[in-house]
Order: structure tokens, then C-alpha cells, then sequence
């Protein structure tokens, strides 16, 4: 009896702190405010975003919000990954099954960080993020890519793909991964130097 009186009053107390903590958050404080606290997104980027690559410092900048590099990733599946328009833009078109296993890295973000990727990225309007499967590896557990898998495990992340483009794109050339200076030749463009007359998504979709 007194073990059953004494647990009642633990869990009285503890009752108790939790309805005083809740009551000592700010006085806007709402159910947005408790999401927004909320745990982190798993993204997987092959373009722009990759270390070294021009769009890099979004995910570096801490004002954009919190991002981690976790290690290398490659697609489970083959998709096309091609440079398109007159600003070379990569894209990762939404074609399972044509291209090549995709190679790139994947990031925690919290949903601060990932709300400036939307941006980035211009979803939904344009690309679109989807759930999808890479193979993942530490970079340190990597010592060669025909071995990726033998090292890796499948996890779930979000991907942006460019959901609608013309046929014609399946006839680019496809690549297993991407770098701006590439022996392609075909730089990124970034966005402070392009033309704001031009419409590039014509060109795509």
C-alpha cells in the first residue's frame, strides 16, 4: 500500500512541473511555436549544394538555420542527372529507372534550414522534394565508389526533383555525379549574374 501511495505521488509531482513548465513559455507561445522546435530533416543534395560547389554557403551560413554534414549518399535506384539551360543548371529529373545511380551528400537540417532549400530550389512550383532512399555511408568508411553499397545502409530522405520537363532532356548526356567544373566544361551560372529576362524554366518543362 505505501509503495502504490508513494507512486501516486511521483507521478503527482511530475504532473505538476510539467504543467509549470509549459505554463512559463513566452507569452506567444502556441503549438506553432512547440513544431518549430522540431526535429531534424534528412536531405539528400547532388548539385549546387554539394561541399565546394557554388550554392554551398546557404548550408554553411547559420543564419539560413542548423546543417550538418552526415556523409556521402547515392541514389538506390538510377535517375537521370543532367546540365540544362543557358546556366547549366543540374537537374535530377524525376525518371526512375534512366541515367545512372546518383552520388552526393546527405544533411541533417532543421526545418528553418530546410524552408530556405524550398526557396532555393523553388518548391513546389518548380522542383519538387520528394521521400525517396539513398544508400548511406560515412565518408570516412568510403574507399571506393564501385563499393559504395558494400559499406553502406539505405535510410530515407528528401530529394528535389524536377517533376515535369520535356522528353528531349532524356537525350541529354547523364551523369553518376556532378561538380561545376567538371570535365564537361559546363560551369554553374549563379543566380547575382544572370539575365532576369531570360526564363530558363521554358527551356525545361
Amino acid at each position: 500500500m505505501l509503495f502504490h501511495i508513494a507512486a501516486a505521488a511521483v507521478l503527482t509531482n511530475i504532473a505538476v512541473l510539467e504543467i509549470y513548465s509549459f505554463l512559463e513559455l513566452p507569452e506567444n507561445a502556441n503549438m506553432q511555436y512547440l513544431m518549430d522546435e522540431s526535429p531534424l530533416h534528412r536531405v539528400f543534395v547532388y548539385g549546387t549544394l554539394k561541399r565546394g560547389e557554388p550554392n554551398h554557403k546557404l548550408l554553411q551560413d547559420s543564419e539560413n538555420g542548423y546543417a550538418k554534414f552526415l556523409g556521402l549518399g547515392k541514389t538506390s535506384v538510377p535517375y537521370p542527372l543532367i546540365i540544362a539551360t543557358n546556366y547549366n543548371i543540374p537537374f535530377l529529373l524525376k525518371k526512375p529507372g534512366f541515367g545512372h545511380q546518383v552520388f552526393g551528400e546527405v544533411y541533417d537540417v532543421d526545418t528553418m534550414m530546410l524552408k530556405k532549400l524550398d526557396e532555393l530550389e523553388e518548391h513546389p512550383a518548380f522542383y519538387k522534394r520528394f521521400e525517396d532512399s539513398v544508400h548511406f555511408a560515412p565518408e570516412a568508411k568510403v574507399k571506393s565508389p564501385d563499393k559504395f553499397e558494400e559499406v553502406s545502409t539505405l535510410i530515407k530522405v528528401w530529394i528535389y526533383f524536377l517533376p515535369k520537363f520535356k522528353a528531349s532532356l532524356l537525350e541529354s548526356p547523364m551523369y553518376k555525379s556532378y561538380s561545376s567544373e567538371g570535365s564537361h566544361g559546363l560551369k554553374y551560372c549563379e543566380k547575382y549574374v544572370r539575365d532576369p529576362s531570360y526564363d530558363h524554366k521554358k527551356e525545361v518543362q
